[in-house]
């Protein structure tokens, strides 16, 4: 995604346009209209008399409106511009794009404003690819409004626009003769809904959950001023901390939606453009990392996850009993069985880490009730690892997908077809087994153990899954340590080699806890050390491997969800300065993006380029991007649950300064955490 694209969001509906709020789709260019994984806008074109409008200044400090202020033709052409527009445009439910056009003249003045408008309805998830419609796309003018749509068989998309002024309205677009006064304004507004039609005409979204497609700006203003207020205040000495922190709470918030087959409560969208829809992985770490700020977000991950949780074996959608999904999508392409995400199970990493997030969720809210609730769900999630995880039956999880058609070949975070290789380059020959998979299997299982004894009443079961993480972890750092470079395989391929690329998932093991006391400071010294730090943060994958590429979406870029993992864990094995060191970079890069963290950006070195490189088809706003920050402030401050009590352990980069966090909500009520470089000693007090 252009990295000057203009983007409002509302959950898994958004629109991207340029600077001028203009939408022109083109192959390489994924701007639009979209909501439910369909574009719903390809074209949204303004001309005032004929001529295309330039932006002299732009207003988007609300996730869900912007505001452009243009001029017709080239701003350079202008001395005393006796014309311009302003473009109000907000995405609530729906898309309502307000004009008002002004005559700075001392004389009355006629202009002819024109919208051509347009849709392809192309699935999300081809956009950029050359693809024809197979169903018939169809344009009609009815009661003075347009109307765009899309039918195959029985799946029908439709985009209706209206206006609040006359207009001549025809196939192609809106047409507005108007005449303006001396120094003064016209002004409409447009509205267009993206309709999901069920066979009937009938919008589903008005018979599941209509009250999230009726609200209006205030609601969601108000809505925002709510999460932000119940959300900790955090000060400090650097501001680039604050700036960032406040911009991942807001994204957070843009960021949530309701599935549409269920009326739950909301959870978070992976990533826009890319991802704006429903996934596991992605809100199960991103709940992670926001437990001590937003703990609501985990119940809802759970109970969303839960519902959806394989039951039943199926090849097409990798599904197995216990097995939480990968995602789901609405469009054309899942309606007609193409691509296999309704829902899709091809991840092997969302059921241990489901476990894992109910643990965490109890131990800082005390809600017991809750791990009663999803006891069934724990429990069949614990049986999957080593049910169908463990496809070689050693005791490891592995993946292999059952749909050997359009199914991932790489069923971990890092997906792509060349993210696991050995360390010449070479691809391994599957089942795989990546080493994070085996730390988050252990951590669940110590974590499940807890809850099985406190909780559900099984002490029997609880020594069993005891006995088997502590196996685990004698047999990992057999199997896994690679000898001569002392650290971690990446994976063991099906012939059971040691998959030897140096990559960041050895940062992963540290926080499930699998690494051995005496081999976590070598651990340290490679994540930290010139292969894998930029000087911004920890590589996916090391310099000097067959296939890195900084670059390269899983083999090079610097991830920040990946790095404040990485940090969490690093504190957990005492290693407070390496921790420092990468929240340092990770937030100094935030710096150069606006306080918004993408999903990821170059790993050039930081002598280099002196400022991080954008990474061209980044999600920005990402889930796991904007929870990164918040990971980061929890692990200087050292913020760990310890029964009823929050323990605090600041340990701060002295650029830090000073971190006030104030009204931290957990077991105990709401505490304050400070930290200071001057004086290191903790400070936790109720409030």
């Amino acid at each position: 995604m252009k990295a000057d694209s203009v983007r409002i969001l509302d959950g898994n509906i958004f629109v991207l346009s340029d600077g001028s709020g203009d939408i022109d789709a083109k192959p390489a260019v994924p701007c639009g209209y979209f909501a439910f994984d369909t574009r719903f806008l390809s074209r949204w074109l303004l001309t005032i008399n004929g001529e295309r409008v330039s932006p002299l200044a732009m207003d988007d400090s609300s996730y869900f409106e912007v505001r452009f202020f243009l001029v017709p033709g080239a701003p350079t052409h202008y001395v005393d511009a006796k014309v311009s527009v302003i473009r109000e445009r907000s995405v609530v439910g729906s898309f309502e794009e307000r004009l008002t056009v002004l005559n700075h003249s001392g004389e009355p003045a006629e202009f002819t404003v024109r919208v051509d408008a347009a849709c392809d309805f192309i699935p999300l998830n081809v956009v950029g690819q050359d693809r024809t419609p197979p169903g018939r796309l169809y344009r009609r003018v009815e009661d003075g409004r347009l109307h765009l749509g899309y039918v195959r068989e029985k799946f029908r998309r439709e985009t209706v626009i209206s206006t609040t002024e006359p207009a001549q309205v025809d196939e192609e677009g809106l047409t507005f003769h108007i005449r303006i006064e001396p120094h003064g304004r016209w002004a409409t507004t447009l509205h267009v809904r993206g309709l999901v039609l069920r066979p009937d005409g009938q919008d589903i979204r008005d018979h599941v959950h209509p009250s999230r497609v009726q609200r209006d700006r205030a609601e969601l203003q108000g809505d925002l001023r709510q999460w932000l207020g119940k959300a900790p205040q955090l000060s400090c000495d650097w501001k680039p901390l604050e700036r960032t922190y406040r911009r991942s709470l807001v994204d957070l918030a843009a960021l949530r939606f309701s599935p549409l087959t269920l009326p739950a409560e909301p959870l978070p969208a992976a990533g826009l453009p890319w991802d704006a829809t429903l996934t596991g992985r992605a809100p199960i770490l991103t709940s992670l990392q926001v437990l001590p700020f937003v703990p609501d977000m985990a119940v809802n991950t759970l109970r969303m996850l839960g519902i959806d949780q394989g039951s039943v074996l199926d090849d097409v959608l990798d599904e197995e009993p216990g097995k939480i999904l990968r995602e789901f999508r609405y469009g054309e392409l899942v309606a007609f069985e193409e691509r296999p995400h309704a829902p899709y199970f091809g991840a092997a990493d969302s059921t241990p880490l489901y476990v894992i997030l109910l643990d965490e969720y109890e131990r800082w809210t005390g809600n017991a009730a809750v791990v009663r609730e999803f006891e069934d769900e724990a429990r069949a999630a614990l049986h999957w690892i080593d049910e169908y995880g463990d496809i070689m039956g050693d005791g490891y999880v592995w993946y292999q997908r059952r749909n050997e058609r359009t199914g991932l070949e790489n069923q971990c975070w890092k997906e792509t077809a060349n993210a696991i290789s050995f360390r010449d380059g070479r691809l391994p020959r599957l089942p795989r087994a990546t080493c994070e998979l085996q730390g988050y299997a252990y951590d669940a299982k110590i974590r499940g153990a807890r809850l099985a004894r406190e909780f559900w009443h099984d002490p029997a079961y609880a020594d069993r899954l005891e006995r088997e993480a502590a196996d685990l972890k004698e047999r990992f750092n057999r199997d896994f340590w690679v000898s001569d470079g002392e650290y971690y395989a990446l994976a063991l391929d099906g012939d059971g080699r040691q998959v030897d690329a140096l990559s960041s998932n050895i940062g992963h093991l540290l926080w499930s806890g699998i690494v051995d006391e005496s081999r976590a400071p070598k651990i340290a010294e490679h994540l930290l050390g010139p292969e894998l730090f930029s000087g911004w943060g920890v590589r996916t994958l090391a310099q000097g491997q067959g296939r890195y590429n900084p670059l390269g979406y899983h083999v090079g870029t610097v991830w920040p969800f990946d790095n404040s993992f990485i940090a969490w864990g690093l504190r957990r094995y005492g290693f407070d300065e390496e921790a420092g060191r990468i929240a340092e970079g990770i937030i100094d890069a935030s710096r150069h993006f606006q306080g918004r963290l993408p999903e990821a950006f170059g790993g050039y070195d930081r002598e280099l380029t002196r400022h991080p490189v954008q990474y061209p088809a980044a999600n920005s706003p990402q889930a796991l991007a904007t929870g990164a920050p918040l990971l980061l402030v929890r692990t200087l401050l050292g913020l760990e649950p310890y029964g009823d009590d929050l323990v605090v352990a600041p340990a701060l980069p002295e650029r830090f300064g000073r971190i006030e966090l104030l009204d931290i909500p957990g077991r105990w009520g709401r505490v304050d955490a400070i930290g200071s470089v001057k004086s290191p000693a903790a400070n936790a007090v109720g409030s």
